[in-house]
């Protein structure tokens, strides 16, 4: 018989019956009729090709071949629920892999993580960081985070808004020299630097540079604290998403995680 074909469900309400040796409480643990019970067990029977049960004066009673069966039937049951339980345990592991641009790790994720790990003492992180062509099964990923216009094929969650706000240092000096990253291209020529990301833009323009047109999410916290000041109006553009594949995505801890990261 091929493991594919096996009548699982049969079997489970096989099971109960043996247990109860009725149909009418087997159906009530399993919530379902009497003869919905009595249906699964004629359906095991025919592709059996054995007698499970018979009905005596005093109730049912299990045939030999079906006290024969029963004891490894059980067994196999107890070790399916090990099987689950473990690969549950895998879901509440205290293990997060997340990859991120390593600009937004810097300005962004590292103090987010440390406030989301003040509650959750046992947690570990591991942070890579994040490229254009991210294989989730190879490098073992739980989460990432992307600068994008949606999540593509994956489940994801907007991180703030897809807004990007230009910034200057806050004297103005160096104001009307734009600063370029791939993110915000400049054309060649008029551009006073070129760096390799965002997070190094904003430096550039808070060390008077130039401006620079970054992702407001990114440039947040430089703006609270005085590095950098927003000069002209902001645009619309690529937001971060924190994305997952679906399996990835339903896990506890990851589940978690977006929660704590989206709500903040």
């Amino acid at each position: 018989m091929k493991r594919t074909h096996l009548p699982l469900n049969g079997l489970r309400v096989f099971d109960a019956a043996a247990r109860h040796l009725s149909f009418t409480r087997a159906a009530d643990e399993l919530a379902v009729t009497p003869a919905a019970v009595g249906q699964q067990i004629r359906a095991l029977e025919d592709m059996l090709g054995v007698v499970l049960f018979r009905r005596t004066p005093r109730g049912l009673e299990l045939t030999p071949e079906a006290e024969a069966g029963l004891p490894a039937l059980r067994s196999a049951f107890l070790e399916l629920e090990e099987s689950v339980r473990a690969m549950q345990a895998g879901q509440s592991s205290q293990h997060l892999t997340i990859a991120a641009p390593r600009d937004l790790t810097a300005k962004w994720l590292h103090e987010r993580l440390a406030s989301y790990a003040l509650g959750e003492p046992d947690l570990q992180f591991l942070l890579v960081a994040a490229d254009e062509a991210l294989d989730f099964t190879e490098a073992n990923l739980d989460v990432a985070i992307r600068l994008a216009d949606g999540p593509g094929e994956h489940e994801g969650l907007a991180l703030g808004k897809a807004q990007f706000v230009t910034v200057a240092a806050p004297d103005g000096k160096g104001v009307d020299a734009p600063i370029a990253w791939p993110g915000c291209p400049v054309e060649d020529g008029k551009a006073i630097m070129r760096v390799a990301d965002a997070g190094l833009a904003i430096d550039a323009a808070a060390s008077g540079f130039g401006r620079a047109c970054v992702p407001e999410l990114l440039a947040r916290a430089d703006i609270a604290a005085g590095r950098v000041a927003p000069v002209g109006d902001g645009r619309s553009g690529h937001g971060y998403w924190l994305i997952a594949p679906l399996p990835q995505w339903r896990q506890k801890k990851v589940k978690a995680l977006v929660a704590a990261l989206v709500g903040d």
